[in-house]
């Protein structure tokens, strides 16, 4: 799938990258209990919040599981969660694939409140939601190609590559509370991994859709599960 609620603050706790608002104080977190031996991945997940989700470091699963630099997963692939025994990577069956999560209109009451978000282009064009193989579902808006692409609230950037099947070169920042949103199809990136951004700030330009049409792909996520951005942004005037 992305500073503030993006992130207020990450702290290492034998975990290179966490959301503060799910691990706000190592001392004060009470102990999480042990992750199963395997995950299965469904439909919608990454490698970062299958890791923010079970209290891992995401470098470390990709190492346990062989898992190259761009931390492509497929769905219905078995994550390894525990440490292979002597360090010795072994490679996990494959699992029948589930079917597509849906995205939510809007989250449940008790799921965290979000950040104040903002659009993440100035004057592009809305036209309509996309559905990722994956199984991600979020925005897509036209504009120019280069046209600047803007973090949607104060973060922290967790990936940036084009290793994700469907998304382009890509941006992920993570959020407060579990927030991540995920900015697709750039033709250049302004930032690098853990660096912390202010909303607004420019992070990347438009570049080609599948269409070979100027568009950014824009994804809305809490705790992995996506989110209908139009539920999240401010109405257009």
């Amino acid at each position: 799938m992305h500073g503030a609620r993006l992130f207020p603050s990450l702290r290492r706790c034998g975990v290179l990258l966490l959301v503060a608002a799910l691990l706000v104080a190592c001392g004060s977190e009470p102990r999480r209990p042990a992750p199963p031996e395997f995950y299965t991945v469904r439909a919608g997940d990454t490698l970062y919040s299958i890791a923010v989700r079970h209290g891992l470091d995401y470098r470390e699963l990709a190492r346990w599981n062989g898992i190259g630099r761009d931390y492509r997963i497929d769905v219905g692939q078995r994550i390894r969660l525990r440490s292979p025994v002597g360090g010795v990577v072994a490679a996990a069956p494959q699992a029948r694939s589930p079917a597509p999560a849906t995205p939510s209109r809007a989250p449940p009451a008790s799921w965290p409140a979000p950040p104040a978000w903002t659009w993440p282009v100035a004057g592009g064009r809305v036209a309509g939601p996309v559905r990722q193989p994956s199984g991600g579902v979020g925005l897509r808006i036209d504009g120019e190609l280069g046209q600047p692409v803007l973090a949607a609230a104060d973060g922290r950037v967790v990936y940036t590559g084009s290793g994700l099947r469907g998304y382009g070169q890509l941006v992920i920042l993570t959020h407060e509370r579990g927030w991540l949103t995920a900015y697709g199809h750039n033709s250049s990136v302004l930032v690098r991994e853990e660096e912390v951004v202010r909303a607004g700030q420019r992070i990347a330009t438009m570049g080609l859709g599948p269409a070979q049409q100027p568009m950014l792909y824009f994804e809305v996520r809490i705790d992995g599960q996506p989110v209908d951005p139009l539920s999240q942004l401010p109405r257009l005037r």
